[in-house]
Formats: structure tokens, C-alpha cells, sequence
């Protein structure tokens, strides 16, 4: 070896006539070849078979590539040749953990294109049950996110509370995660009895034992240090993309469905939308668990507004829509979730589009893991928050 001013090789290969690609500076920096590494398609915590393909300049992430399509099966074209009716059973699937938030959306344009008035009853109980639907996904996401990064006991007290709440909505629906519980013109069958008196002593339980869930990850000084500072999002940036829910509100903007374009009666409860300051994982993750609190906070609310009446239209055998066409937008547990319904004045829809949240949510995946190392890559990955059937529809 001579002159460490000039670029030297100072690792030789194993074998006669190869070599490592690693060079010395006069410095004393490496110099490393980029590589390309592929996560997947792999099935991370039951969020769905996903791909991301990785350039790497050591450890450091340059570009990052996710790969989707692994799940599709084609829920837009399946409803169009499904009636109006049908299309329940269908998009309750492709986020699998928000079902009942997923009807909720269909049964609402089709409503709005029929210009049918769903009775008061049904709406405040469709509330009830999509605030206990968000709370579900957001617990799933509690547990699985401490979880990817080396904390079990959160698993462990998210299930408890899911086993809860699963038994609740059970009770009215007869599903666990399928619900096909909302149908044109109101929900299938009232609630049984003593429904409400067991999602009140529910509403006091959750209260009781959120506070555990802030103790135990807020204060881990490991859990804020793989979290803190990596992978923030600034405000200008999702919103070019189109990142909506927790992954939105963590950059500071308070935007909601439920409280900038009211439906159902939200307008007449008090909605509190948690935002973040730095929109990196740890505010993603942060404003994930006080959205739990706010859901509570309106479940409660909701408690006191159900009042006696029906809780559905009666339908003809057949139903048709008039020609023309509905956009609605809800706030899902992950973002917001738009249907376009266009109709040609047939029994089925013409067309029928999905914007679905974890389909947008993906695309800052790499902006977020651009610059940053491999060792972050599961923090913030698991920080957006995204189904993989709500991405491939």
C-alpha cells in the first residue's frame, strides 16, 4: 500500500482476481457501491403481503420503491355487477379492520342518489358503531406497532380491550370483523337489548385503562428513541400527496371528514381532532392513540342522542338508481375514504370508485424513508398505518 492521498483498494478479494468494493479516501472514508434490497413480498403482522424495494448506499436508504398489487381482487368491478344492495358484503373486505366504516361510505352515496332520508335512530346507531370501529383498528395498530418494534405487552393489553369491543359489536351485528351491518336505508336490525348499557359500561373501562397504554410507550426511553425525529412528514408534503387521517393530523393540520364536511349528525357533537407538531413516528403514533380518547369522548356523546323510532327504510324488490353520479367522503379510521357512484338508471352501478387512505398514505413511504438508515425503515413504515387490501382494492 502506497500514498493515501490517491483512492486505494484496501480490501482484497477472497478468491484470486476478485475484489471488495470497498476503497479507502485519504480521508479515511469508505466508499460503498449501491445496492438494491427488496423487504418482501412478505406478510408483515397481518397487514397484508407487501413489497418495498430499497436503494442503499451502505446503510443508508437513497430511493425507495413499493411494489403493490399482491392482494388485488378487484372490489370496483366486482360492484358493478352487484345491485345496490349487495355491494355491502364486498367493500366491508379491503380494509379488513375498519368493515363497518367501509359499508358506512357505499350506503351514503347510494342514499344521496336515491334521496332517501335514513331515520334518526339508524344514524346515531351508524355512529356509535363506526366510532367503536375506529377504536378496533386504532387498538390493532397500538399493539402491532410496539410490537414491530420489540414491545409485546402492548399486544397483550390492545387484544384485551379488541376482545371487549368485539363482543359488543358481535352482539348487535353477528360479525367480528365482517360486519354487513349497514344497508340502504338504515342499519339491518336494531340494537339488542341492553346494548347500550354495555357500550356505557365499555365508554367507563376504556377510560379507565388508556392511561396505561400512554405509560407504558410514552415514557420508554427506547420506544422515543427509535421514534423521535425519524421519518417526519412536513404539512406541504402530505398534502401534495394527499395523506389524510393520523399520518395528516401528526403534521399539525387538523383535517377531518367528520368535522369539515359533517354527515350522519356529527354536526351535532363535539369531535376533537388530535394534531401532532413534528409529523415524524412518534407524533403518527402519539396522535393514533389520543384519536382512541376522542372516539370515546363521542361514543359518549352519542350515548345520550339515541332516541326510540325505526332504523330502516322499507326497500322495493328492486332497486335503481337515477342516472347520474355522488362523491362521498368519510373520515375511516386511517384517512379519508371517498366513493364515487355514477349510475345509468340500472339495478347495478355503472361505475364505482374507491379512494381509499392506505392508498395514498403508501405514496410518502418514500419520501419518508428517503436519507434515512435501514435499521429506521420499520419504524416509519409502521408508522403510516395502511392495510394492504385497502391499497390493491
Amino acid at each position: 500500500m502506497s500514498d493515501l492521498d490517491t483512492r486505494e483498494r484496501v480490501l482484497q478479494g477472497t478468491a484470486p482476481g476478485e475484489g471488495l468494493a470497498i476503497e479507502l479516501i485519504g480521508d479515511g472514508d469508505l466508499v460503498t457501491a449501491d445496492m438494491s434490497l427488496s423487504i418482501g413480498p412478505a406478510h408483515p403482522a397481518t397487514h397484508g403481503v407487501f413489497r418495498i424495494v430499497f436503494e442503499m448506499d451502505g446503510e443508508r436508504i437513497v430511493r425507495a420503491r413499493p411494489v403493490i398489487g399482491y392482494m388485488h381482487r378487484g372490489f370496483e368491478k366486482l360492484a358493478e355487477h352487484r345491485d345496490y344492495r349487495q355491494i355491502m358484503a364486498l367493500v366491508n373486505r379491503h380494509d379488513w379492520l375498519s368493515g363497518f366504516a367501509n359499508e358506512l361510505g357505499v350506503a351514503l352515496a347510494v342514499e344521496q342518489m336515491l334521496e332517501m332520508e335514513v331515520p334518526e335512530r339508524a344514524q346515531w346507531i351508524r355512529m356509535l358503531m363506526a366510532e367503536w370501529n375506529r377504536v378496533l383498528n386504532h387498538l390493532m395498530f397500538i399493539g402491532s406497532y410496539a410490537l414491530e418494534l420489540g414491545a409485546i405487552t402492548p399486544m397483550f393489553y390492545a387484544f384485551r380491550e379488541r376482545e371487549d369491543i368485539q363482543h359488543l359489536l358481535e352482539a348487535a351485528t353477528g360479525g367480528r370483523l365482517h360486519f354487513t351491518y349497514n344497508q340502504v336505508g338504515g342499519v339491518k336490525i336494531d340494537l339488542p337489548a341492553g346494548f347500550l348499557r354495555e357500550s356505557e359500561r365499555l365508554v367507563g373501562v376504556m377510560r379507565q385503562r388508556m392511561p396505561d397504554y400512554f405509560d407504558l410507550v410514552h415514557g420508554n426511553e427506547i420506544f422515543r428513541g427509535r421514534t423521535v425525529n425519524v421519518g417526519p412528514l412536513p404539512v406541504d408534503v402530505a398534502t401534495s400527496i394527499g395523506v389524510t387521517g393520523p399520518a395528516l393530523q401528526a403534521t399539525g393540520l387538523a383535517e377531518d371528514a367528520r368535522v369539515t364536511e359533517p354527515y350522519l349528525q356529527y354536526d351535532k357533537v363535539e369531535v376533537e381532532v388530535p394534531v401532532g407538531a413534528n409529523g415524524d413516528a412518534f407524533d403518527r403514533f402519539d396522535v393514533l392513540l389520543r384519536r382512541i380518547v376522542a372516539s370515546i369522548d363521542v361514543i359518549d356523546q352519542i350515548h345520550g342522542h339515541i332516541g326510540a323510532g325505526p332504523v330502516n327504510q322499507k326497500l322495493p324488490k328492486m332497486v335503481k338508481a337515477p342516472e347520474g353520479w355522488t362523491y362521498v367522503r368519510t373520515e375511516n379510521p386511517l384517512g379519508q375514504l371517498g366513493y364515487w357512484l355514477e349510475s345509468d338508471g340500472g339495478r347495478t352501478p355503472w361505475r364505482l370508485k374507491m379512494r381509499t387512505p392506505s392508498f395514498s398514505n403508501v405514496q410518502a413511504i418514500p419520501y419518508l424513508v428517503e436519507g434515512q438508515l435501514l435499521a429506521d425503515a420499520i419504524s416509519i413504515l409502521g408508522s403510516v398505518f395502511f392495510v394492504v387490501g385497502d391499497i390493491d382494492r
